[in-house]
């Protein structure tokens, strides 16, 4: 088969799959945009997409769809010059549906199969919008806000073959006709790479050294922002700190914006929230890393005694699966996507995700209970191996579905 593989950020959510096709003997190619520095041992080409600027007055509540189906117009050009200059012509064409990069592929490839990463469906009601009242106004306008970035979505799936999901939550936030479309297969873990070890290292910027079984409690996300709950976790901190005086805080996470808007005023999330309780924190124990290497990451997993993982009602984050197949004891939000793959008391402890008494009190137990709760921690790691798995479980489910929209195949 010849696959195309499209994504602004390739490898993305493709990152093992790609790899895996090829050494199954397809041509695999990638097309992404040429600010993605990212590598592949794929064959990757990139499209420049320069956009003209979008004036929100003008477009209104089209102006998300503007902005995707702009670039959409980009990508399809890009893929007339591939056809056009190297006669190639995909059998199965598999792109992300974020950013409108797959809306016009079919008009380029009538005859491919087009499957898209159906990761969220912004809904007005019962998922992020309006999940925080803090920091999200909430009304009609807002609802509607919603409903209007979701047009280039509901669009790129009616176009496609089908969809692809990564939870069953995330799945169920589309609509009934285009959630039928769905399979669900999660992109996998690594549980090789994501394992515990007794003997992990972190070196932290300061030069001390944290090894597993120090008492550390962990907290990640790609950027801290809201949406992944650094306000709640960070104002819980000081009676967490008061109760543990021995205990190391590392937060890992940039300081832009993923997810929803910027904070008002010039300074970002980190900052902002870190200003409120910084005169309650002995900041000698809170360790701010930045974003960090993956194997940093995985190290420090290894020797992390409580791990904190928030969301709003929103994509799973990879790190929190990864989190428990490191054995981590992981106290999660009790919301919808984290719930899916946390048992309370069995996997994991959860807490309401505004409860920032609940969050002190039970992350305090944890680190000083590691006996008591190491269990918990194995038995996380059970379960993402036996559901999880990137080896055993998602790559070879992966792996049929696409092969699946081949010559010949039922997809």
């Amino acid at each position: 088969m010849k696959i195309l593989f499209i994504h602004q950020n390739f490898p993305g959510q493709f990152l093992h799959l790609a790899p895996a096709l090829a050494e199954r003997g397809h041509q695999v190619v990638a097309l992404t945009d040429t600010g993605n520095k990212r590598q592949s041992p794929v064959r990757t080409l990139r499209y420049k997409h320069d956009p003209a600027q979008v004036d929100p007055a003008a477009t209104r509540l089209g102006r998300t769809y503007t902005m995707m189906s702009d670039r959409g117009v980009t990508v399809a050009r890009a893929c007339c010059q591939l056809r056009d200059r190297e006669g190639f012509v995909p059998d199965v064409i598999f792109g992300h549906s974020g950013w409108g990069e797959t809306l016009f592929l079919k008009e380029v490839w009538p005859t491919a199969r087009l499957i898209v990463y159906a990761e969220f469906y912004y809904r007005g009601v019962g998922a992020d919008v309006g999940f925080d009242p803090e920091w999200q106004a909430h009304g009609l306008d807002q609802v509607m806000i919603a409903q209007g970035r979701a047009a280039h979505l509901g669009q790129s799936l009616l176009h496609a073959d089908a969809g692809l999901a990564p939870t069953e939550w995330q799945a169920s936030t589309f609509p009934d006709p285009l959630r039928r479309m769905l399979t669900v297969i999660h992109d996998g873990v690594n549980t090789d790479v994501m394992a515990p070890n007794p003997n992990a290292r972190v070196t932290l910027p300061g030069g001390q050294v944290l090894a597993a079984g120090d008492e550390v409690l962990t907290f990640v996300n790609r950027n801290l922002e809201p949406y992944r709950g650094y306000h709640v976790f960070m104002r819980a901190l000081p009676a967490i700190m008061a109760a543990r005086p021995q205990a190391q805080v590392v937060i890992v996470g940039g300081d832009g914006v993923s997810y929803g808007a910027a904070p008002p005023g010039a300074r970002g999330w980190k900052d902002l929230i870190l200003d409120e309780v910084k005169d309650r924190l002995d900041l000698r124990r809170v360790h701010f890393m930045g974003k960090v290497p993956y194997p940093v990451f995985v190290s420090l997993m290894q020797v992390s005694r409580a791990h904190a993982y928030l969301t709003y009602p929103f994509v799973l984050s990879w790190s929190m699966l990864e989190a428990m197949a490191a054995g981590c004891v992981v106290v999660g939000s009790r919301t919808a996507p984290v719930t899916e793959v946390l048992d309370h008391a069995k996997t994991g402890l959860l807490v309401d995700f505004f409860d920032i008494t609940g969050w002190s009190a039970t992350l305090t137990d944890a680190l000083a209970r590691p006996d008591h709760y190491r269990p918990l921690g194995d038995a996380a790691r059970q379960f993402v191996v036996a559901t999880h798995d990137l080896k055993t479980r998602c790559l070879p489910r992966l792996l049929s579905f696409v092969e699946s929209f081949g010559p010949g195949g039922r997809g």
